[in-house]
């Protein structure tokens, strides 16, 4: 016993011991005397908490606690789904042990090396999608379990299901916010940004007046911003283009400014004894060494961006926009239609930061920080 207890991980442990206090408070759920799935459920999360014990390649124990834990997953969402507010204490133990031995699972495919970039690539994706879904599997289990109401916070399920039903309108307003005001805002404030950062860079003054003009407009609030926008630019994309124009251009600013100064003086000596004017010096050796600073500054306004557009779609806006959408739908209380444009809205971001990142390790494979990662 004590050779077992060694070589069960903790969660293994905690997973087997919610699994043994579930069976005195079955059944799952309250006024229903059938077992249904239950003895299914506790033999797939038991045989995923001892599987240590045999002793298997990382990958294999990988691979059979994917389908054991989720194969529980489903059939735990499946038990609550019509029985919403019903579930017993018995049901939320199965659905805390089936989450340790997922966070078993992310464990072991963490600790998984491989000699194949290609497989390296798809664990570091596996890995926070699992991680991913069990939070969206949490959400899903107690919302229906705990009969939260739908207004307060609808399951998952529910969102999915509003996406597919209104993706033409999810796709009228990602087309108005994101490939209009958000692309177009975005281009003009980095590029308007990266052209002022380079001529203050080469005459002082310029860099003195404006950086704590920078650091001032920054600190401005969007919801002060946003309706002066609009009453110069009207109600459609131009106003919150240029919202996320003010947004963008002092971050970019700023960034490239500080990233231009960081080529060491002794580089910068080694150009001035190859006779290099500034421009020459500037595109051989200072912009290359200010390329994380602006692409910082690209990923930060990935975000400002997008955040930027929606909130000044609050402040009027045609009958189209993710901003628009939100406050309409909550005033209707569609809450899932709010948390759909909320998830399409995040998507969008998430793909504009991971594209820009993917750019960051194509152009600065030479810096030691995409190196070591």
């Amino acid at each position: 016993m004590t050779a077992l207890r060694n070589r069960l991980p903790w969660q293994s442990v905690l997973a087997l011991l919610l699994c043994l206090a579930a069976l005195f408070g079955l059944p799952l759920i309250a006024a229903d005397g059938s077992t249904g799935a239950t003895g299914l459920v506790l033999a797939l999360i038991v045989a995923s908490a001892v599987l240590p014990v045999a002793g298997l390649a990382k990958a294999a124990e990988a691979a059979l606690l994917f389908v054991c834990v989720h194969a529980a997953a489903w059939l735990l969402v499946a038990a609550i789904a019509g029985h919403e507010g019903k579930a017993t204490l018995a049901f939320f133990a199965l659905v805390a042990a089936a989450w340790l031995c997922a966070w078993r699972l992310v464990t072991v495919l963490s600790e998984i090396r491989s000699s194949s970039r290609q497989a390296d690539a798809v664990l570091r994706l596996l890995v926070p999608a699992v991680f991913g879904a069990w939070l969206l599997i949490l959400w899903e289990t107690i919302t229906r379990g705990a009969g939260i109401p739908f207004v307060l916070l609808p399951p998952p399920s529910a969102v999915g299901l509003r996406i597919a039903q209104s993706w033409p309108v999810l796709a009228a307003d990602v087309n108005q916010t994101i490939f209009k005001a958000v692309v177009i805002g975005y281009a003009i404030g980095c590029g308007a940004g990266f052209a002022v950062a380079v001529l203050a860079d080469r005459f002082l003054f310029l860099r003195r007046g404006l950086m704590p003009i920078g650091n001032m407009v920054s600190a401005l609030p969007i919801i002060g911003i946003a309706p002066i926008m609009v009453m110069w630019f009207g109600f459609d994309w131009p106003s919150k283009a240029a919202v996320v124009v003010v947004m963008t251009f002092f971050p970019m600013l700023v960034n490239t400014v500080a990233g231009l100064a960081a080529s060491g003086a002794m580089e910068r000596d080694l150009m001035r004894t190859y006779a290099a004017g500034y421009w020459q010096t500037l595109a051989k050796l200072r912009l290359p060494a200010a390329a994380p600073f602006i692409f910082n500054a690209l990923k930060i306004n990935s975000t400002l961006a997008l955040i930027g557009a929606i909130v000044a779609e609050f402040f009027g806006t045609p009958v189209v926009g993710m901003g628009f959408r939100i406050s309409t739908e909550v005033g209707r209380m569609n809450v899932d239609m709010v948390w759909a444009e909320i998830a399409v809205a995040a998507l969008a971001g998430s793909i504009f930061y991971g594209v820009l990142a993917l750019i960051e390790r194509a152009v600065t494979f030479w810096h030691p920080s995409v190196r070591g990662g």
